[in-house]
């Protein structure tokens, strides 16, 4: 039996809960590198539309009508130029900029990307009706697994369409980096504003 020391299982115990703190955070930061890495070479990221307060969409929510939708507050917006702007301090080439139709998707890439965005249906949200969500996932990847470049291809879509591709969940504002490799997409890291 292994013997210590109130002083040493102290300084064990120290020890322990710094790694317990440090190593995600480690870990973290490669993850950040190899995903920033990762799009100067033309990757894919997608990220979850900016601070949006709330979940879902109001009752008689209307697509051409961005007042009955739940919609970006101050810090989204603040969120979303932080993007563009990490993209801008890194110059990472971005060569197309795809969103949900959702006004908080769309505005999110209007902030950070803008006179760029361009709606793409596959990546409307699917949470008022999640039986499209299988056909709606299907042809996201399609699109994901065409993208050959120039540059980097953004996406701003809804946690339920990154959770159906990736099988992660992510924050608002998060972006998870995917790499295309043969007829998969691998996922290389995430990067947060």
């Amino acid at each position: 039996m292994l013997r210590l020391s109130s002083k040493r299982l102290c300084l064990l115990i120290a020890v322990l809960a710094f790694a317990a703190v440090a190593l995600p955070q480690v870990a973290q930061a490669s993850d950040d590198q190899a995903a920033w890495a990762a799009l100067k070479s033309g990757a894919i990221v997608l990220f979850r539309h900016a601070n949006a307060p709330g979940g879902g969409d109001p009752p008689g929510m209307r697509l051409d009508d961005c007042a009955t939708q739940r919609n970006l507050d101050d810090a989204g917006r603040a969120q979303a130029r932080r993007i563009g702007a990490m993209f801008r301090e890194r110059t990472i080439e971005v060569g197309r900029v795809l969103t949900s139709r959702w006004c908080r998707a769309a505005e999110t890439a209007k902030l950070a990307f803008p006179a760029r965005a361009i709606p793409e249906p596959a990546f409307d949200s699917f949470f008022a009706d999640r039986s499209r969500g299988p056909a709606q996932t299907e042809a996201a990847r399609r699109i994901l697994l065409a993208w050959a470049g120039p540059g980097a291809l953004v996406v701003t879509t809804h946690q339920l369409t990154i959770l159906a591709l990736t099988d992660l969940a992510t924050a608002s504002g998060e972006g998870i980096v995917l790499q295309r490799q043969s007829e998969t997409l691998v996922i290389v890291g995430r990067i947060s504003p």
